[in-house]
């Protein structure tokens, strides 16, 4: 199965100006500056976990597979540059399930430029799993991190978030373009993507920063599809309490001084609208203010693996 593949792969797979040697070695080979620093990230999903190949077209798991990778590196505010794949494969049909998969990760792998390097597969008797690593490079602005946040700095996020489980998860754009505009264009402090939870992904990063959040409750951004959920008899929670924990929005969240917060809001990516929702304290934890002005310690929630 392993040679017809990489054989299929090979005529499938573009040419790419950083990728000088690319599957069917035992190695890729990169062309690589030897001024610039190097980001490299990892995800490994899973059939039953990240997706469910029984309702779930194969296309849409390898687009997945790829996207989070690239939220990583957008949450690093890096460039993409390359992807190395490795699956492991239910013996049935294994040759068809790969090419499906990748048939559903390369046209977002050729939107956003990146060499497909290779990989690895294997055929086994349990699910299928995914493992792509993904490798971007640092621009001029530098690097994004968790742990630069201050006392004052104001929060601000992309998108909406909550309900992903209804599609978003499946089919989420990859905030790449605009990590990178708003690290170009401003000075930010810290900054991550919400994979696991707005709440509990936000306390992360404060607790690198060594500081807190005060969140302004009705100033979060609540998709539609939270609204959707908080209505099924099979969830009890509101739709602000999916916006906080539902986790795999894929969003940015970002802290930055006051000033340059405004300057963000007058000047959002044309793409997806940013919404301030707090500000970072000196005091550690997280904490909320509902319309009424009242303050209550929040609890971060979100999936932990």
């Amino acid at each position: 199965m392993e040679t017809e593949f990489v054989r299929w792969l090979r005529d499938r797979v573009p040419t790419h100006s950083s990728l000088l040697l690319g599957p069917g070695d035992d190695a890729a080979i990169l062309q690589w500056q030897h001024d610039a620093n190097c980001v490299v990230t990892t995800d490994l999903l899973t059939d039953q976990v990240d997706f469910d190949v029984q309702v779930t077209p194969l296309e849409k798991v390898g687009r997945k597979a790829l996207a989070v990778n690239l939220s990583d590196l957008a949450a690093m505010a890096a460039k993409p540059v390359a992807i190395v794949i490795s699956l492991a494969l239910p013996r049935h049909q294994a040759l068809k399930t790969a090419q499906q998969i990748y048939e559903g990760l390369l046209p977002l792998a050729s939107e956003w430029a990146v060499a497909v390097a290779g990989g690895d597969t294997n055929c086994w008797n349990g699910p299928l799993a995914i493992s792509v690593t993904a490798i971007g490079q640092v621009t001029a602005a530098g690097v994004l991190r968790r742990d630069g946040a201050v006392a004052g700095d104001q929060i601000l996020v992309t998108g909406e978030f909550g309900g992903s489980i209804l599609g978003k998860h499946l089919d989420f754009n990859p905030r790449v373009s605009e990590a990178l505009y708003i690290r170009k264009q401003f000075e930010v402090h810290a900054g991550m993507d919400v994979s696991d939870g707005l709440s509990l992904d936000l306390f992360r990063m404060m607790t690198e920063s060594g500081c807190g959040a005060e969140l302004d409750l009705a100033a979060i951004p609540i998709a539609d599809a939270a609204h959707e959920l908080a209505k099924s008899t099979d969830f009890v929670k509101t739709p602000l309490q999916h916006a906080l924990a539902d986790g795999e929005d894929f969003e940015l969240v970002i802290a930055l001084p006051p000033a340059e917060a405004e300057r963000l809001l007058a000047q959002p990516p044309d793409s997806v609208p940013v919404t301030r929702i707090g500000h970072c304290t000196e005091q550690p934890g997280l904490y909320g203010v509902d319309d009424s002005g009242q303050r209550a310690k929040l609890s971060p929630a979100g999936y932990t693996h």
